[in-house]
This record gives structure tokens, sequence and C-alpha cells, in this order.
């Protein structure tokens, strides 16, 4: 006898991707579309060089920065000895603000999430025996960014480098700040003027310098879906480029240096579909949109990091199986460089040992999995074909939705952006607390607690800054830093770059508090539901 069909409510839900796309069974060619032109082609879907990590590996970069400038510094030399290829700053909240070590807001916060840097002095000190015309250098830093910007230059300077052979990516994407993270200073527009004086004096002085680095990640990690990751980071991209031509600037000219910061989280096909339907978005922008045919325009660059909100405090040794799968996703998805998560993030600062692997997790995806071997790999896959489709479909509609509103400041302004992450954020929330979303180890296969070191940072860091800047405060020139702050004032009050002025201040050791507290006085500072 036949068994009776299931009530409706017996029947499993039917799977999506993470981000809501419904998945079949099994996925066939008509699925997948017409074939994508090879890797290094309009609209490089499958890459944005012919034979990619065949012709260049990723970059492997570890985010690291903690305590003080010298902790960080031996930590960032033994992360080089180990074979990483590139370095990667965090910097702490006082820093991300535009605080010194001594403010009063800093207090607790120095050195707890990233390094400590106030001054010239610092970025020497955290940059010492290290080779920058050798390292190519990520800084994790936006409302400021100018200003380590300009710190990393003098050093260099100091070095004996020159500027245009100085190789990295400043983060300076100030609008997912308002969007999702919340460390901005000044009001969207001010700020957007700092980054657009920020790419007009790369162009001049710092050629090979990567002048923002567009940010998903932060809007994924967050709460949003890839396909909000996708749609708000080009959203963010369009009003980079059109305040840069506000203010005079070509497009052909920045946007070769323009590049892009994304999350990978778990959902894995989908993550390589993501990759691949970012080319084809950021190409297309460029050509229909702005009438750019130069390929290095329209070829999207990207820096990937595993996804920070995915490893979990409960059997973090879990942490590691994670991370090496969303590695891999980033690397079939083609990244052009790569930091994975250390296993233990979720319980404080990553310690050697968990450092040291994450950077084996990559160099054993380089060296031992042949992936490397083959550009696009995933390339003609049914599913993956189909899912990158579905992505640029969705993530067109929602650049569409946001012209519509005015604009991406517009949209942040009004709070639509805000309210869509949020939005998406409580639905995943309550899809793992209803067990429908399983997070192994949190709400299925729970066991024992499992012993892992963690590493904290004392209240020794912030005596140890706060001293040295009560001696660098002691020994420089204060008529010269006087004089310099008053040009930074003068400038910000007028309309020429601001960078050569903050420049000189820096130069003659303003500390980035100072110079931020100059701004703060012209510009004023933001406060969520404000309109500047």
């Amino acid at each position: 006898m036949a068994s009776p069909a299931p009530k409706p409510s017996d029947r499993p839900t039917p799977p999506t991707t993470d981000s809501g796309l419904p998945l079949k069974a099994v996925y066939r060619g008509a699925d997948a579309g017409p074939e994508a032109p090879p890797p290094g082609e309009y609209p490089f879907t499958r890459g944005i060089y012919p034979e990619m990590y065949r012709r260049r590996p990723w970059t492997i970069r570890q985010y690291s920065g903690f305590g003080s400038a010298a902790e960080t510094n031996r930590r960032f030399r033994y992360l080089l000895e180990q074979g990483q290829t590139g370095l990667s700053v965090a910097f702490d909240l006082p820093t991300q603000m535009g605080h010194d070590a001594d403010a009063p807001m800093a207090r607790g916060e120095v050195g707890k999430v990233g390094v400590s840097i106030s001054s010239l002095k610092d970025m020497e000190t955290l940059l010492q025996d290290i080779p920058l015309n050798e390292v190519s250098t990520s800084m994790t830093i936006n409302a400021p960014a100018a200003l380590l910007l300009l710190l990393y230059e003098l050093v260099a300077e100091q070095q004996g480098v020159l500027s245009e052979r100085l190789q990295g990516t400043v983060q300076n994407d100030i609008l997912k700040e308002y969007a999702a993270r919340g460390t901005y200073i000044f009001p969207p527009r001010a700020s957007m003027r700092l980054t657009t004086d920020l790419f007009a004096y790369c162009h001049e002085r710092l050629p090979n310098w990567n002048t923002i680095s567009i940010s998903g990640y932060h809007l994924r990690e967050a709460g949003a879906t890839a396909v909000q990751e996708l749609g708000f980071t080009m959203a963010h991209a369009i009003a980079y480029v059109d305040a840069a031509r506000t203010a005079g600037l070509q497009v052909a000219d920045f946007a070769p240096r323009l590049s892009f910061f994304f999350a990978v989280f778990s959902d894995f096909f989908e993550e390589v579909a993501k990759f691949r339907a970012a080319r084809n978005l950021w190409a297309r922008l460029m050509r229909e949109r702005y009438g750019v045919t130069d390929p290095r325009a329209q070829a999207l660059r990207f820096h990937s990091q595993t996804g920070g909100s995915t490893l979990t405090a409960q059997q973090p040794h879990n942490n590691i199986v994670r991370v090496a799968l969303q590695a891999m996703s980033a690397v079939l998805g083609g990244t052009q460089s790569l930091h994975a998560n250390s296993f233990d993030e979720a319980l404080g600062l990553p310690s050697e040992m968990a450092a040291t692997l994450s950077v084996r997790t990559q160099q054993i995806i380089a060296h031992e999995t042949n992936v490397a071997g083959v550009a696009d790999p995933m390339g003609g896959s049914y599913l993956v074909e189909a899912l990158t489709r579905e992505l640029e479909a969705g993530a067109t509609a929602l650049i569409e939705e946001v012209d519509r509103r005015g604009g991406a400041i517009a949209a942040i302004e009004t709070g639509f952006t805000q309210e869509a992450i949020q939005e998406s954020a409580y639905h995943f929330q309550r899809a793992v607390e209803e067990g429908r979303r399983v997070v192994v180890g949190v709400n299925r296969f729970q066991g024992d607690e499992e012993a892992v070191e963690i590493v904290k940072i004392g209240p020794r860091h912030e005596r140890d800054q706060v001293e040295g800047l009560t001696r660098l405060r002691a020994e420089r020139d204060s008529a010269a830093i006087e004089s310099r702050l008053a040009e930074v004032r003068r400038a910000a009050e007028g309309s020429q770059n601001l960078l050569p002025p903050m420049r000189a201040a820096l130069q003659a050791y303003a500390t980035i508090g100072e110079v931020c507290g100059v701004l703060r006085d012209v510009f004023g500072e933001y406060r969520p539901g404000s309109r500047s």
C-alpha cells in the first residue's frame, strides 16, 4: 500500500541560497545562458587576466594589528617570514575615529582591535625594517584614510623609496561607514571631499596606489545578503565616481586605481558566482554609464576576506574548516588578494599559531590543490553560471532603486540602505534561532567547550602610547605645528586639495587627533539623522 502524500506543512522547505535565490535539484545548459567570453575579455566574467593565477598568484594577506606599533611590526615581520606576500594593517578604534591615544575618548580602547597610530613617530616604528619598495600594503582605514596614507608615504620617503614605486590600497570607503559600520567623523559630503582629494593627490604622486577599496565586506558583516552586498557596493562606487567627476577629475584617469573589497561567506557556489557577477556589473557600469573603454578601468580588481561574522565562539576549531572552504570559493571566484581569518577571532585577537595556520591555509590552496592551474575552473558549471546571472540581475535592480532615491548618499541619509540591511540581518538571525539555518556547534551538533588560547591587550599598552605622545609633544617644534595646522584650516575653509597641507603638518609631527580636530572645527561631526 502506498504511503499517503505528505501534508503541505510536512514537506521540507525548498532550498535557497543565503540570498534567498531558489535552488533547483538539477541545472541544465539552458539555465546557464550563453557562454561567457574567455578570461581577460570584457565583461571579465571569467577573470580579469587571460591566465589568471598561472600568470600571477593572488596576494596572501593577513589582517594584523594590535597593541603598540612595535608589537605589530614584530607580527608583520614574522608573517612575512612565513610566506605572507602583502601587509594588511588593522587600526584601533581611536585611530579610526581620528583620536590620539591620550584623548579622553580613547580610554580603554587603545590597541584593542588594531594598532594605535597617533603620529609619524608611530608609523616609523610600525614599518621599521620593512622594505616598502618590495611589499604591497593594504590599510583598513576610512574617515582619516588620507592621513594614514600620508604617514605611509612619509616613512617611504625616509627609506629612500620613491612615491611612484609604492603599491597598496587604502580603504577610504566612507559611505559604508554610514551605511553599516559606524566609524565616521565628518558629514558625508565633507568626507566625499577628502576622498576625491585623495584620488587627485595619488594621481599626481602615487600612480600605483589603489586610492579606494569600495567595500561590500562590512555591509555583508552587518547582515546584507550577497545580492545587497553587490548592489549597494556598486551604488557606492557610482557615488564616488560621480563625486570625482564633479570635482573635475576624469574617470579614465582615476578609475584604473579603484578597487573593491568583498566578504566570502559559506554558501560556496553563491560566493563564487557573486565575484563573477561583480566583474560583470563593474565592466558594464564603466562602459555603458561612463563611456570608459580602457580595459584597465573596466576590469574589477578585488580583495576578499573570509566572513568574520561566520566564526563561532562555540567549538572554535570548526572555524578552521569554514575559513578553508570560504578561501577556496574566493580563489575559484578570481580574487586578487585574500585574507583568511584566524579560527580564534570570535574569542579575541589572533594568536601567532592561529595567524600562521591562516597563512598555511592559503598556501595549501595555492600549492597543493592545483586550482590555480586553470583560469576560472568553475566556468561552464550550469549552477554557477545561472547564479551569476541571477545575482547580477538582483544587484542591478537594487542599483536602479538607489538611483530612483537620488543616489547612494541620499539613500544613506534617508535610512533606506541601513533599513534594508537590518531587515536582512533580522531574517537571518530568526532563521538561526528557529533552526531553519544550521550553524554547526551553535544550534545543532553542540558539544563540550574547547580550550583555546586567548590573546588580550592589557593597560600597559595604553600607558606606553600615552607616555610616548607626551614625549613627542615636548620634543617637537610647537610653533611649526601651529603654523602648519593653520594652513590645514585655511585649505579646509577653501577649496584647495587638503592633502598637501595635511602632509606638511604630519611631517612636522602633528598628530592625527590634532589634524582631525581642525577638520572637525571646519566640517563639523556627523550625527545619524542629520543631513549635510
